[in-house]
């Protein structure tokens, strides 16, 4: 008997448990996109949709198939800004948050 969960399991669960962990992986999928890390943010994003609306649910919020939000939330994936604007609506709507970004500046 295996003493480890499945990651995905264990993500879903933690979601399930505490939204404050959704939200925080939200605003972490967020910026690593703004901080160009996009292929790791597409499967932190891929996890969020399976442990909250799923991707059933997400394309018909999108209205796009659910093979191409499956596509596009790989780690090879290549989503358009706005197919990955609105799968983040779709997800900001479920999580009930706003997405703020805030910049500063480096000093030297």
């Amino acid at each position: 008997m295996a003493l480890t969960r499945d990651f995905k399991e264990t993500v879903n669960a933690r979601v399930q448990e505490d939204p404050e962990f959704a939200k925080a992986l939200l605003d972490e999928a967020v910026g690593l996109f703004l901080n160009g890390e996009p292929e790791t943010a597409r499967l932190i994003l891929r996890e969020l949709v399976n442990a909250t609306v799923g991707f059933e649910e997400l394309a018909n919020e999108t209205s796009k198939p659910s093979k191409s939000l499956h596509r596009m939330l790989s780690a090879k994936g290549n989503p358009t800004m706005d197919n990955l604007t609105a799968v983040f609506n779709v997800l900001r709507k479920k999580l009930n948050v706003d997405i703020k970004v805030y910049t500063t500046v480096a000093c030297s």
